[in-house]
């Protein structure tokens, strides 16, 4: 009977370390920076113009990412080449529909922006000289975007994915 409960007692302890030891994971776990999070810019379409506010991204800390109780804390810098993630919001303030044209280092067409309505359009954008013009809109003139190399982690900002 006292060999019985010993080999039950050794493989019940076998089995707790097991079980110990397999729920272990590596003991270090790089956090690599956060990507940043998008940034916005505003296009105005209208009959004479294409307006782009800003008109420098990705030159430095962009203050308007912050949340108010990060404002004062420096928005931690990422070491990349990657392009910059940018969500356009157009208004397109004309009579007809139009698409957003980006020219420069890399060129992109929006969806259609219908007359007199609001769009939104994302690409990622290297650094570099931009031309933003609206097709189907003669005579406007093109707004002009620069976007750096600047990018910063979003370790700063909560709620955030």
């Amino acid at each position: 009977m006292g060999r019985g409960r010993a080999r039950t007692a050794a493989v019940g302890v076998v089995g707790l370390l097991a079980l110990a030891g397999g729920g272990c994971g590596a003991s270090s776990h790089p956090n690599g920076p956060r990507p940043q999070a998008p940034t916005r810019v505003s296009v105005t379409i209208a009959p004479g113009a294409v307006s782009v506010q800003p008109g420098r991204i990705g030159v430095g800390p962009d203050r308007s990412q912050q949340i108010p109780q990060n404002q004062n804390h420096a928005q931690p810098p990422i070491h990349t080449d990657a392009p910059l993630n940018v969500v356009f919001v157009t208004s397109n303030q004309t009579r007809g529909d139009s698409k957003l044209e980006i020219r420069g280092p890399k060129d992109s067409t929006s969806a259609p922006v219908y007359a007199n309505s609001p769009g939104t359009f994302q690409v990622n954008l290297p650094a570099g000289n931009y031309t933003i013009s609206a097709a189907g809109i003669p005579g406007a003139t093109a707004g002009r975007l620069v976007v750096g190399r600047y990018r910063a982690s979003s370790e700063n900002d909560v709620l955030l994915p």
